[in-house]
């Protein structure tokens, strides 16, 4: 068994740039600063060769299966290579009984599961006796949110580390090495390198990617904006419609509207539409949007973005994303309250974890002589016939739940007047001298 199980077989004769330029130590490695500046502790655990099980957590071409490369040669183990999207528990244990061979002859293994979110519960407990007797240090690899994809067994025996996406400068610097590892033979400017650093979007191995595809297709070997127009054209930024990308920047979206920020709000929508998001689905949030941090405060919010909605869903593109954007920024600049939301859930809550109160007497219908004779609708007091179109005193809950109240309005919007309202007509029940439960 290789050491790398499952890797791809390659021809001997070509490795593609990315793979050649594949950092072999932290002084050639790129980015992630935060983990791997002295005195941090992944750091020191590297330099003095005592690794722990851990998992790195970050987007696409940030270094995770490069640094776990780094870390086993710095401390001299053993490294083998797993792909949970190729391997079962059968790799797992052929893994195991590798690193059982090393142990016997003093040398530790580390063991490298990539995109090691995609083992169910029953393979990610495989691993479990196996960290915890030291026959290997675990290296996890993820994009997705250790919290939610790995089982809190495997998570209590590991370190994570959150690895961050390279910023222009240290993508530059990839890019040219990248660059010089091409040879004389091709040449590209500065604001090349740094208009593939700004598509790259924070990604090395797609910097490196498109520099040699824009080398392969360069004219005289001079890699121009016009070559890199036609290499760029069908890129998209990193947005992975099912991942953790996905659910940040529809967060982000949403949080940007709650806080009135409307510039910001246009921004994560245009992220989320220049990454291929299908529009119909922010089109759904953003209803959403529109009954839980507008509400009453603005009910015509909830009114524009169905419109929005529907004109996305009957015209598409272009028109649907304009529709879109503008209640997006309607909702931004609306005045906002959270309180129908918050009546909401807590009516919901207390009724599921309460008993089942009758429906009283007087709110009951009686469309037959037999549930009249049952006093059904009894006393009921029709609301048209009071004065003001309010039946003072009358009460529309269980008696025991008689003084209850969920909806507390906000003083901002349409809810300021909805609040001087209701205040108004509790007054007049305070007054009235017929009470339903008094």
């Amino acid at each position: 068994m290789s050491n790398d199980l499952f890797a791809a077989t390659e021809d001997p004769g070509y490795q593609p740039l990315a793979a050649r330029l594949r950092p072999v130590d932290l002084e050639t490695y790129a980015g992630q600063t935060h983990v791997l500046a002295p005195g941090k502790p992944l750091r020191r655990a590297i330099d003095q060769r005592h690794l722990h099980s851990c998992i790195f957590w970050g987007p696409p071409g940030v270094g995770k299966t490069t640094l776990a490369r780094i870390a086993a040669q710095q401390a001299d183990a053993h490294f083998l290579q797993i792909s949970a999207v190729l391997s079962g528990v059968k790799e797992i244990r052929e893994a195991i009984a590798q690193a059982r061979q090393h142990k016997a002859s003093g040398k530790d293994t580390v063991l490298f599961v990539d995109e090691v979110h995609r083992f169910n519960k029953s393979q990610q407990d495989a691993f479990l006796p196996y960290v915890e007797d030291g026959t290997v240090i675990f290296i996890g690899a993820t994009t997705e949110n250790p919290s939610f994809e790995l089982n809190n067994a495997l998570l209590s025996r590991s370190r994570v580390y959150k690895l961050r996406s390279l910023d222009s400068g240290e993508l530059l610097g990839v890019l040219q090495r990248g660059a010089a590892l091409l040879g004389d033979d091709i040449q590209v400017s500065q604001a090349c390198l740094e208009l593939i650093a700004a598509q790259a979007d924070g990604d090395a191995r797609r910097a490196l990617n498109l520099l040699e595809l824009a080398a392969d297709l360069a004219d005289n070997g001079v890699i121009t904006e016009e070559t890199l127009a036609e290499v760029l054209q069908a890129s998209l930024r990193r947005f992975d419609k099912g991942g953790d990308l996905f659910y940040d920047q529809i967060s982000a979206l949403h949080k940007a509207v709650r806080g009135s920020a409307p510039d910001a709000a246009l921004y994560w929508f245009c992220r989320m539409l220049d990454g291929g998001c299908d529009p119909l689905y922010v089109a759904r949030r953003v209803v959403r949007m529109a009954s839980e941090d507008i509400g009453n405060a603005d009910p015509r919010a909830l009114t524009i973005s169905l419109d929005a909605w529907q004109v996305q869903e009957r015209l598409g593109s272009p028109e649907g994303e304009l529709a879109v954007a503008q209640a997006i920024v309607y909702l931004s600049c609306a005045a906002k309250s959270n309180a129908v939301y918050n009546a909401y859930n807590v009516a919901r809550s207390e009724i599921g974890a309460g008993e089942s109160e009758e429906v009283p007497l007087h709110l009951r219908n009686a469309p037959t002589n037999l549930m009249k004779d049952m006093d059904y609708g009894a006393e009921y007091r029709y609301a048209h016939d009071e004065e003001g179109g309010y039946a003072a005193g009358e009460n529309y809950f269980p008696e025991s739940l008689r003084d209850r109240q969920y909806y507390f309005p906000v003083d901002r919007g349409l809810e300021k007047k909805i609040q001087e309202k209701l205040d108004y007509l509790r007054a007049r029940d305070k007054s009235s001298t017929i009470r339903r439960y008094d």
